[in-house]
């Protein structure tokens, strides 16, 4: 089975909870639990605020892409913006990293990602925007250690 879909939204704050609730949908057919529809909620929530907040800060007009792809049991999510960039990768996905502590921002954005997430990359430049690809299996049971 492959299915997939694209929209495109302001980059407000507003729209991250309908991000959420359109990729939760979207994922649906593949009768995730409730904590993998919680993990995916969780890091979409986190790369869209990311784009709203890091991306544009406070630049108006600007976009967010969200793209979602099932491949039989994986979902594929990519979220892009056109907005600033980072300028240091590696250094944003450190835990509590944050170039806006102003805000309370806690830098767990990254790190929340790649722990709700089986994979997480993040293609971005300064100037070029931010692409966010992730990935996650549905329906994978955790190996469980038997107990002597």
């Amino acid at each position: 089975m492959k299915n997939e879909m694209k929209m495109e939204f302001d980059a407000i704050s507003a729209n991250e909870s309908f991000a959420r609730v359109a990729v939760a949908a979207f994922v649906s057919e593949l009768d995730p639990t409730l904590e993998e529809i919680s993990d995916i909620k969780t890091a979409v929530s986190e790369a869209v605020t990311n784009a709203v907040i890091h991306g544009y800060d406070g630049i108006e007009g600007g976009k967010v892409k969200l793209q979602c792809r099932l491949d039989k049991d994986v979902v594929h999510i990519e979220i892009s913006d056109e907005g600033r960039g980072i300028e240091d990768v590696e250094k944003a996905m450190e835990p509590l990293f944050t170039t806006k502590p102003e805000l309370n921002r806690s830098g767990m954005g990254f790190p929340f990602m790649e722990a709700f997430m089986d994979d997480l990359e993040v293609i971005s430049g300064p100037g070029e925007g931010t692409t966010v690809l992730m990935k996650k299996k549905i329906g994978c049971i955790p190996w469980i250690e038997d107990e002597e």
